[in-house]
């Protein structure tokens, strides 16, 4: 009888979770090919790339929505000391409601988008406001859809450049996966360096997680939580806030979930907890930020059930806890890569407290309130050039002091 993440698959078929759970199981085999499809792509990319990243005023602006935008959270830090140079993560629902102020700055630009399917209606007017709005702007397009808009629009073009996943990371399952770690890992072998074996590294580390901890995610899954906080300090809050939207995906919003940063969630966020509150802390590889995790831990241990608080870190329990859910042979490794074990365990807690409320995970909104691919939303042109867009920006002086004029046609220029 074939098994899959501990449950017989007949079963997670009449469930409606076979394909969500086979997406998550597969994520080691993707990301082995996404790490040879690199290394046969590295030439093609460099060649693309190598130009662009030897402007000292280029911008990097990583984009993409939901799951999406936080494939550029997660990278953008790493990016940004790997590169030495501007990294911004700004999520395509900001740039087209207001792409004057996304590209306020006319400087080059290379614009990398995420995407699962590229169809969605902001994937592409993105792409196409930031080239109207700027002077100079490259693309650089990690989909997994050849079939996609986005994928259409930018592949043989002079200003463009796609980074296509392997066919099995385009999940079929409502909440996206393999998608999301696949096209962190293609992001950070494109921009931050060859893979030297680190595919493979994470490939083995998240096969445990997998083999050792779905009983651990349905037991928590029993325990009739209605609430769940991610925290994630840095590159790891990027990782909190997917791990949030996955269990509210797959849960169909009945189960409310929050991501913080450790430090933040001080800050008024913590009146959150109460008796169904399970807490998940991220710890991170960097030996100062995780000072700031692990004394949160701490203080949480003095308010919450040591049951209800799960500490997910690549070094064992300090001090050793059952709740820890270590990431086996990671200790080293950047935490934009460490973000893909990591994530696993949420998409395990996600996936089996669907399953205990009696959903189906492959499609939690079965009536269509919320669907795979974003629909519904109207693209508006932007009404004005870049030009007169910008110059309506330098207007927008603040009032005057009393006794004093305002003179909006002061000031230095923009562009």
């Amino acid at each position: 009888m074939s098994t899959l993440l501990g449950h017989d698959v007949e079963h997670l078929r009449r469930r409606g979770a076979v394909d969500t759970s086979r997406e998550i199981a597969q994520q080691p085999a993707v990301w082995r090919e996404i790490g040879r499809l690199a290394a046969e792509s590295a030439a093609s990319n460099a060649a693309f790339l190598k130009p662009l990243l030897e402007r000292p005023d280029l911008r990097i602006v990583l984009t993409g929505a939901g799951t999406s935008a936080y494939v550029g959270e997660v990278l953008a830090s790493s990016l940004r000391r790997s590169l030495g140079r501007r990294v911004d993560a700004v999520a395509t629902t900001d740039i087209v409601a207001d792409p004057l102020a996304c590209f306020a700055e006319d400087v080059p630009t290379l614009l990398v988008s995420f995407a699962r399917s590229g169809d969605s209606p902001e994937s592409v007017t993105a792409t196409e406001l930031a080239s109207q709005v700027l002077t100079e702007c490259w693309h650089l397009v990690v989909t997994c859809n050849a079939n996609g808009r986005l994928a259409a629009r930018h592949a043989d073009t002079a200003t463009g450049q796609v980074l296509l996943l392997p066919e099995a990371a385009n999940d079929r399952g409502f909440a996206m996966t393999s998608s999301f770690t696949g096209m962190v890992l293609a992001g950070l072998l494109a921009l931050g360096g060859p893979d030297d074996g680190l595919a493979e590294r994470l490939a083995t580390a998240a096969e445990q997680i997998l083999a050792t901890r779905p009983a651990a995610a349905a037991d928590l899954a029993a325990r009739g939580y209605s609430r769940i906080v991610y925290l994630g300090s840095g590159t790891l809050h990027g990782v909190a806030r997917e791990s949030a939207l996955k269990v509210m995906e797959l849960t169909a919003g009945r189960v409310v979930a929050l991501a913080e940063s450790a430090l933040a969630f001080r800050h008024g966020p913590k009146s959150v907890l109460n008796d169904e509150t399970l807490v998940v802390s991220y710890e991170s590889n960097d030996p100062y930020t995780s000072r700031y995790d692990r004394d949160m831990v701490a203080e949480l241990l003095r308010v919450v059930p040591e049951r209800s608080l799960v500490t997910v870190s690549s070094r064992p329990g300090r001090p050793a806890r059952d709740n820890t859910w270590t990431l086996p042979d990671v200790e080293d490794v950047d935490d934009a890569a460490l973000v893909l074990p990591a994530v696993i365990c949420a998409q395990l807690i996600g996936l089996h407290f669907s399953l205990a409320l009696g959903l189906t995970p492959d499609n939690p909104f079965p009536g269509g309130e919320v669907n795979r691919v974003v629909q519904g939303a109207i693209m508006h042109p932007l009404p004005v050039s870049p030009w007169q867009g910008r110059q309506q920006v330098q207007l927008r002086a603040l009032p005057a002091r009393t006794g004093e004029r305002a003179d909006v046609n002061s000031g230095a220029s923009r562009r």
